[in-house]
């Protein structure tokens, strides 16, 4: 039996954040950016959420196969270009350097680069596009654009400029939403800009959950601890509950005490957290007063069958939840 640990990807949630980036600039086409395997949400398992983007943009030519596989004839942006040689003619965006100093021509050569690459028979069309770097943060963009504008004034072609925060953040500005923006991590319901602002006030919605069991109780008495390093201590008596989620699930180590806190426990009383290096796979712990079995709950889980029969009773119905959503693709076991 597989172990009762899921992610479950919603694709409701990424149509609705995707809706949100198109009402924020709604004379703008949108990149739906999905590098890094949908920013480990799965490809294939976002796809369903996103085809109503008018492009994707992503890293390189595998993830563009695995989006034509799915049957997708729109357009796809390789934001990192490409290295091989062609005879096919192909748009170009050609990246400027305004600020960001990663990827892009700087001011002084961008023209002689967009003049060597229209001379080029390979070349159908060339766009323009730029990174901003303080979007999210109180320099804003103002250095930036006015960079941008100074170099592509009079060149041709359509412009992309707006990345997430700037989607959100300074969109009503035409000149800013240009002819595409590029959604990326708000489509996943991250806030660019968190904590100043949570995704609650961008509209935003939690695309993916993670939800697991609880299989082990304990009960601790004032100055118990539990896990690696002693990391948490009881200061009254309590009742923990142990949840199946680890390392080995990309639970990360470094994760603070507390991480869990916006977790809730279903089918069980009390509130959940979690306790980052309470061991080694189980690394989540559920921490409550009273948790114990709701009333009339059944259990669909084998394993609760075995092992802590003396526990069963409170383990046989008890979820974890990390993070509330809707019903979406599942990934992982079950």
């Amino acid at each position: 039996m597989p172990r009762p640990i899921q992610a479950l990807v919603h694709t409701g949630a990424l149509a609705h954040n995707l809706g949100v980036a198109a009402s924020r600039a709604p004379d703008s086409r949108v990149w739906a950016v999905v590098k890094a395997n949908a920013y480990g949400h799965g490809l294939e398992r976002s796809f369903a959420g996103l085809q109503r983007a008018d492009g994707f943009a992503l890293l390189d030519l595998a993830e563009a196969q695995r989006l034509r596989a799915l049957d997708w004839r729109g357009p796809i942006l390789l934001l990192e270009g490409c290295s091989h040689k062609t005879q096919v003619p192909h748009r170009v965006f050609l990246k400027m350097n305004s600020g960001m100093n990663r990827l892009g021509f700087p001011e002084t050569q961008l023209r002689s680069a967009w003049a060597r690459l229209n001379a080029l028979p390979q070349v159908d069309e060339i766009s323009l596009m730029t990174h901003f770097s303080d979007a999210d943060g109180p320099r804003g963009i103002d250095h930036q654009m006015q960079a941008f504008a100074r170099a592509t004034a009079d060149l041709p072609g359509e412009r992309s400029l707006a990345n997430s925060a700037a989607v959100l953040r300074h969109a009503a500005g035409q000149d800013v939403s240009a002819d595409w923006v590029r959604a990326g991590i708000m489509l996943y319901g991250s806030a660019p800009d968190a904590p100043a602002r949570s995704i609650d006030a961008w509209g935003l919605l939690p695309t993916m959950t993670l939800r697991s069991r609880l299989i082990g109780l304990q009960n601790l008495q004032p100055g118990d601890t539990v896990g690696y390093g002693s990391t948490y201590t009881a200061r009254q008596a309590q009742r923990i509950g142990i949840v199946a989620c680890g390392y080995a699930d990309g639970y990360p180590r470094h994760a603070p005490t507390g991480t869990g806190g916006r977790g809730r426990l279903s089918r069980a009383r009390g509130p959940a957290r979690s306790s980052a290096h309470a061991c080694h796979r189980l690394s989540a712990q559920a921490r409550g007063t009273g948790i114990q079995r709701h009333p009339g709950a059944g259990c669909r889980w084998p394993e609760c069958e075995q092992g802590q029969q003396r526990h069963h009773a409170a383990l046989r119905c008890a979820r974890l939840v990390l993070a509330g959503g809707a019903q979406g693709a599942r990934v992982g076991p079950g």
